[in-house]
């Protein structure tokens, strides 16, 4: 997603709060973590370059998974070209490691699902620059979010990585719920997207997008909500819930994808705080963000266009958020 209006002004200086990934997440994922050293050591968490945005600061909350870093990016073709590889949403998949075949551990559970912006909100700039309060301050309603260099629009990926985690989990027995599924013109706004977690009374929420920043800016990282008690907006209730539901969507998606944390933002964490997203600030469930890679970087690019790599992302969210439930 682009740091560019509703939920996507970039993370603003707050004191840093760093600390190494918790005990949680190294149980879950020992051996991803062991690769991702191997994989720091040898220079592959990116091309050489850090943001070029100087001064942004983040807060990296607790692991290794942070915010975006504002990639100013044009607006997504309306009918980018197709993902490669790409399959049916959960075609390729195989159960979540979480359960086995046939077990329905998560019966009973709501999850909602937000694919980050619309395909076609392209054409509706009235509507979604419309200002919502987000109990901080005012923002756009939505935005179009980003693009690979080739076309390929993140509102694409967001609903082909979301149907794929909406499989997943109802084989497990959830219950899914969508904020959007391409069914609608446009939107819906930030403060809907919360409203409709909220209404369904999900047990976790989770929005899904992709970054739109500099070349040589890779990896993926998850974004929490702080503690926000403003207008319309308190988030002190569900700010630790989030933070273990995000710390586990984290570790199992740095294991599934064999990726790494951000070399851009979150001081190397893959995790970052933030009061400023109204899809987070107006939640009353737990809820975190996803940003699983930078669409702008060429290496990033060729993972989010492929249809066997959406499904291993699609297969470690799964995982986390199961994870959380089930405890």
């Amino acid at each position: 997603m682009s740091y560019v209006g509703p939920d996507f002004d970039p993370p603003q200086p707050r004191r840093s709060r760093r600390r190494p990934l918790t005990v949680a997440v190294a149980a879950l994922v020992p051996g991803a973590l062991l690769g991702w050293l191997v994989y720091e050591a040898v220079g592959g968490s990116g091309d050489g370059g850090g943001s070029d945005r100087a001064g942004v600061a983040t807060s990296g909350t607790a692991s290794a998974f942070s915010s975006p870093a504002s990639g100013s990016a044009s607006t997504p073709s309306p009918t980018g070209p197709s993902a490669g590889d790409d399959k049916q949403p959960g075609s390729s998949a195989t159960p979540g490691t979480s359960a086995p075949a046939g077990s329905t551990p998560l019966r009973g559970k709501v999850v909602v699902i937000d694919p980050g912006h619309n395909p076609t909100n392209f054409r509706h700039t009235a509507e979604i620059n419309r200002k919502v309060n987000i109990g901080t301050n005012s923002k756009e309603c939505d935005t179009t979010g980003t693009s690979t260099n080739s076309g390929y629009p993140e509102a694409q990926f967001t609903l082909d990585v979301s149907r794929r985690l909406a499989t997943l989990l109802e084989k497990q027995g959830a219950t899914v719920k969508f904020t959007q599924d391409g069914d609608r013109p446009w939107g819906p706004c930030v403060d809907e997207r919360a409203e409709i977690g909220n209404k369904a009374h999900a047990d976790a929420a989770i929005s899904i997008h992709a970054d739109g920043a500099a070349v040589g800016n890779r990896g993926f990282h998850v974004i929490l909500p702080g503690s926000v008690h403003a207008g319309a907006a308190d988030t002190r209730k569900i700010v630790a819930p989030s933070a273990d539901l995000g710390e586990r969507v984290a570790g199992n998606f740095l294991r599934a994808t064999g990726g790494a944390p951000s070399n851009y933002i979150g001081d190397g964490t893959g995790l970052v705080t933030r009061t400023d997203l109204g899809g987070l600030n107006l939640s009353t469930v737990p809820k975190v963000f996803i940003e699983c890679g930078n669409m702008r970087d060429s290496k990033d690019a060729a993972l989010l266009t492929s249809g066997a790599w959406r499904q291993k992302a699609a297969q470690g969210m799964a995982e986390g958020i199961a994870s959380f439930l089930e405890t």
